[in-house]
């Protein structure tokens, strides 16, 4: 794993206050918790603290998180006690096929996963997904366009599922100030 990420994601997750938002789960999960199943196995990839992964087990699931910062890691595990984390960079990550009843990726941008998404999931598995869209340019012009979806991309990328809820647009946060995102909960097809 490139140390150069995990010790620039470690400062982050210790130094700066914004990331304390990310011990409660996000917005888009909780509305759309009717869609989730009460048991099974979740995989929440590039976890960080773990709020939406204490909501999940919370909900019934045994959750398994991922991320590349071991400080995220410790700070989900002490917010849910018993957690399965793996320490791993994405770029690099492999599961077999067919053993996930929900999947999670919030704010997290790998294109190149979004098969192995699709694979890993169960048939009837759900997949939560939301991120930034290129609207987010007109605030943030620093921003590097390849992290941020264009207009319609998640959709398409995921049209192999059946997609029960999807939307683009502006969003508020905990903070107070928008971000452009597209959100997606879709559902493998039974085998």
């Amino acid at each position: 794993m490139p140390d150069v990420d995990r010790l620039r994601w470690n400062a982050r997750y210790e130094g700066d206050e914004r990331f304390s938002s990310f011990e409660r789960p996000r917005a888009f999960l909780v509305e759309n918790s009717c869609y989730l199943p009460w048991r099974g196995r979740a995989l929440d990839a590039a976890m960080g603290v773990g709020g939406n992964a204490a909501f999940l087990s919370q909900h019934g699931l045994q959750v398994i998180g991922v991320d590349i910062s071991d400080v995220a890691l410790r700070r989900a595990r002490e917010l849910v006690p018993g957690l399965a984390v793996v320490q791993a960079d994405l770029t690099y990550f492999s599961l077999p096929d067919n053993i996930f009843d929900v999947i999670l990726n919030f704010f997290y941008l790998q294109r190149d996963l979004w098969p192995a998404y699709v694979r890993w999931l169960r048939p009837g598995g759900i997949l939560v997904f939301e991120s930034l869209t290129t609207d987010m340019l007109t605030i943030q012009p620093e921003i590097d366009p390849q992290y941020l979806l264009q207009p319609g991309e998640l959709r398409q990328g995921f049209q192999s599922l059946q997609i029960l809820v999807y939307q683009e647009g502006w969003a508020w946060t905990d903070r107070h100030y928008p971000r452009a995102v597209a959100s997606l909960l879709a559902r493998k097809p039974p085998a």
